[in-house]
């Protein structure tokens, strides 16, 4: 008998059984994400019954004890949503490498897969994968070898022969060193064309090389992004300044969600408490857009506006408001983006929070619920096209 050319059974042979599933392997990883998936439960009033068995902390339970407890986390990971898995983790202290170990094995061991499982999983490797990197990584020196091997504990050893489709992803990461600003690359397609190149991956996602390439890409895609950031909030500081040099004391913040006549001394109180909270944790439901439209206000009053751009900026907003969410997306980020130089033990969300009321209270500020409908990072208008070489697509997920 060859391997290619296996020999059916006869008709009168009894079919091999299946292998029986590890009980004690299920119960042991129930147990670890108990705790974890009550507390969500908690915090965003996931309102589901909870698993007796469970909540006791049986040791050896039966077979029906250990399917209701599978069936518990099912029923929880249908609830829970990518943008609040996001901001559990980066402002609860309860989940340590080991618990990312257990919640990736979890939703890796899912079926049937789901787009919901794959923004999670695609989420929860950059997380891993940060938390284990040293703060002085360098961009270049985090290539598939170097994450590999820092995912090994949760993929073991991947062979690191990359498909040519995966060489999209280094594309999008050459465009997005080339933003010199935030409103650039949230506007100008780069984010969506990392979103079109996951989505379009289908299952091929699920390799060991394809995981490791797109948490490479996460990982420093997110670095790119918040040195964006900082870089605006910094020129926004700059330009408060040079306004305040100049005797102005108020500006024109309509575009940003502000008055018509904002206090220069309140919007550098509030971009302070942004710096803050970006520093700290890149959580959702931050104010991406008023960002944006905050750096454009000031430099509007500098007289470096375009009225051109803001036509532009404008009409990317509504198209923005008036497109349908994804399910299951999430609002900006994770404690994972956090770059070389900004990272490191955060002040978790006292301080930060702390400061959130002096930032939210003019604004009529959107939601945190609102943010969380769009996908990660966001916040930009209609959706360009991806378009790879022929030959590097892979298939699409039907």
């Amino acid at each position: 008998m060859t391997p290619t050319q296996p020999s059916s059974p006869e008709p009168s042979s009894p079919q091999p059984a299946a292998s029986a599933p590890d009980l004690a392997a299920i119960w042991s990883r129930a147990r670890r994400l108990h705790p974890i998936y009550a507390e969500l439960a908690r915090e965003f009033v996931i309102d589901i019954p909870g698993c007796a068995d469970l909540e006791a902390q049986a040791d050896t339970p039966g077979r029906e004890s250990v399917e209701q407890a599978q069936h518990w986390l099912n029923q929880m990971d249908e609830k829970i949503q990518v943008h609040q898995l996001r901001q559990f983790l980066q402002t609860s202290s309860m989940v340590d490498s080991d618990g990312l170990v257990a919640l990736l094995q979890h939703f890796l061991a899912k079926t049937p897969r789901s787009d919901s499982a794959r923004d999670k999983i695609d989420f929860l490797m950059v997380q891993y994968f940060s938390q284990g990197a040293p703060t002085d990584l360098d961009d270049n020196s985090a290539d598939l070898a170097y994450v590999a091997q820092g995912l090994e504990p949760v993929l073991a050893k991947v062979e690191l022969k990359s498909p040519v489709w995966l060489n999209a992803l280094d594309r999008v990461l050459e465009s997005a060193r080339h933003c010199r600003s935030l409103d650039e690359l949230l506007h100008g397609g780069v984010l969506e064309q990392g979103r079109k190149a996951k989505a379009q991956a289908g299952d091929l996602f699920y390799l060991p090389i394809a995981l490791v390439a797109f948490t490479r890409f996460g990982y420093l895609m997110r670095r790119a992004f918040f040195r964006l950031m900082l870089a605006d909030l910094n020129c926004i500081l700059d330009g408060l300044t040079e306004l305040e040099e100049k005797g102005v004391e108020t500006i024109d913040c309509r575009r940003a969600q502000f008055s018509a006549q904002e206090p220069i001394i309140r919007l550098r109180m509030i971009c302070q408490s942004w710096k803050v909270m970006f520093q700290a944790e890149y959580s959702s439901g931050q104010p991406l857009r008023m960002l944006v439209d905050l750096r454009a206000s000031v430099e509007g009053a500098l007289g470096h506006g375009s009225p051109a751009k803001d036509a532009a900026a404008k009409s990317a907003a509504v198209a923005t408001a008036s497109a349908a969410p994804r399910a299951a997306a999430a609002a900006a980020g994770a404690q994972a983006a956090k770059p070389a130089e900004a990272r490191q033990t955060p002040p978790k969300t006292p301080v930060a929070k702390k400061a959130a009321p002096e930032m939210a209270a003019k604004p009529k500020a959107k939601s945190a619920a609102a943010n969380a409908d769009v996908a990660e990072f966001d916040v930009s208008a209609a959706p360009q096209e991806w378009n790879p070489d022929a030959d590097s697509q892979p298939g699409k997920k039907k």
